[in-house]
């Protein structure tokens, strides 16, 4: 079975949303049940990711950067998040306990090592700070892991 893990943006503009949506669940229908997803759960790409790879069927696993993580992201995305975490088959929790670019950088790079391709939902810029989408795309490329870039043309962030 295939590992491929996700990163990408959490502002995604609204209506970029149903863009990304169909980018993502046209990418992973090929793989069907036969792939292991990998995801942080967050708002954005990592939970329209993780909605996908489940609506297949297939297996998914968390990555939980921080103990302070679900309290970090938006109080209307917990529920969600509660509940893709509580779907997933595995949850990898690294040893941080502030939800900082300093762990979610350590996620980034746990769910590429992990993964044999990492799809990013990426607009191509530089990241905002450390641990951003552009930082785990880079380190993916400098281990050499497959890279599939996904961003609706002519959006803008």
């Amino acid at each position: 079975m295939i590992r491929i893990a996700v990163t990408g943006h959490r502002d995604l503009p609204p209506e970029a949303h149903s863009t990304v949506t169909e980018l993502i669940r046209s990418h992973l229908a090929p793989y069907g049940c036969e792939m292991v997803g990998l995801s942080c759960l967050a708002d954005g790409a990592d939970t329209i990711f993780a909605e996908a790879v489940l609506a297949s069927g297939a297996p998914l696993e968390a990555v939980v950067p921080a103990t302070g993580y679900r309290d970090a992201l938006p109080e209307e995305h917990h529920p969600v998040y509660d509940r893709l975490l509580g779907q997933a088959v595995l949850v990898h929790r690294l040893p941080h306990t502030a939800s900082t670019p300093r762990s979610h950088l350590a996620a980034g790079r746990l769910l590429v090592e992990r993964c044999d391709r990492l799809l990013a939902v990426w607009d191509g810029r530089p990241a905002r700070g450390p641990g951003g989408t552009a930082d785990v795309v880079s380190h993916a490329r400098s281990l050499r892991h497959p890279v599939v870039v996904l961003w609706p043309e002519g959006t803008r962030r």
